[in-house]
């Protein structure tokens, strides 16, 4: 028995979505740690919340580094 699909849909309510981006984001940040620690590798991880607010992790400075190159360059 498998789980049942969930329907992925925009929050409407705005104090909700802003809780649910919250959460999200704080989680995905932790994978992103976890995932460099555990598999060493270099990570990097860019969000933009809906007001354009930057948040970010980079597992080392040379990945900060490459995350900028890559970005201005495309």
């Amino acid at each position: 028995m498998g789980r049942r699909k969930l329907e992925i849909k925009r929050i409407e309510d705005k104090s909700a979505r802003q809780v649910t981006f919250t959460k999200r984001r704080n989680g995905l940040l932790k994978k992103a740690k976890e995932l460099s620690v555990l598999c060493d590798v270099d990570v990097g991880v860019i969000i933009f919340s809906s007001r354009g607010k930057l948040y970010h992790y980079c597992s080392t400075n040379r990945t900060l580094t490459s995350l900028y190159a890559h970005v201005s360059h495309h």
